[in-house]
């Protein structure tokens, strides 16, 4: 019993973990890239999201010990040029948030062309197993969906970056960019209620399980 609760209990503060930087990221990066004053801080926070998705793809690598001795490196350069990189990490933050949705929407969009599964189908076949015809429609479609969300996003991205004023793109990207994610889900799941029978449909949690189930099986894949 005491092993089965301190189970729970350590999945419970990682989820409250992770809710907390979702939460509390976008708060402190906004903070930094909205303000006039440069500084070593808002550097750090910057890079932090690049330095510990590598960390988390180095440890996970089966080269282990190159991968992070290679993450140590690109650490030691970051320091060297931290000069420059205060200088520029409102840059930093742009290229995060456009370059991760631009990721995104090629990522999805790439599985629409002849032969390939489509995303969102891949998921589904993860909770579901084979698809019904209906289902398979309705994840092809929900993939352009979610491949014009992702675009939309980085391209209004780029827009507001080159025209707006720092802090109202930097509203945009930081605290606007949960919200829209789970308006976004929201709506599809909204339709996908209304377009599929009760057998077909998955819940919110399920769709999590199924992205991390399909996540966790391509980073079992890396070199």
């Amino acid at each position: 019993m005491r092993r089965g609760l301190a189970t729970r209990l350590k999945k419970a503060c990682r989820w409250a973990l992770v809710i907390g930087l979702c939460l509390g990221y976008p708060v402190v990066a906004h903070f930094f890239a909205a303000s006039a004053t440069l500084s070593l801080q808002g550097a750090l926070v910057a890079v932090a999201p690049l330095a510990g998705l590598a960390l988390l793809m180095a440890w996970r690598s089966q080269q282990r010990h190159a991968m992070l001795a290679l993450w140590a490196a690109a650490l030691t350069v970051l320091y060297v040029v931290k000069g420059w990189l205060v200088e520029h990490y409102q840059w930093v933050f742009f290229i995060e948030h456009a370059g991760t949705y631009s990721l995104l929407c090629l990522a999805f969009s790439r599985t629409l062309s002849s032969g390939e599964t489509p995303m969102v189908s891949r998921f589904a076949q993860v909770v579901h197993g084979d698809l019904s015809p209906a289902l398979m429609r309705y994840t092809r479609r929900a993939t352009w969906a979610w491949s014009a969300y992702f675009g939309a996003i980085a391209g209004f991205s780029v827009l507001l970056f080159l025209t707006a004023p720092m802090h109202i793109w930097s509203a945009f990207a930081n605290l606007l960019g949960i919200p829209l994610l789970v308006l976004m889900f929201s709506i599809e799941y909204a339709v996908r209620c209304y377009v599929l029978p009760a057998a077909d449909r998955a819940g919110p949690l399920e769709a999590i399980r199924a992205y991390r189930q399909a996540s966790t099986g391509s980073t079992a894949r890396m070199p």
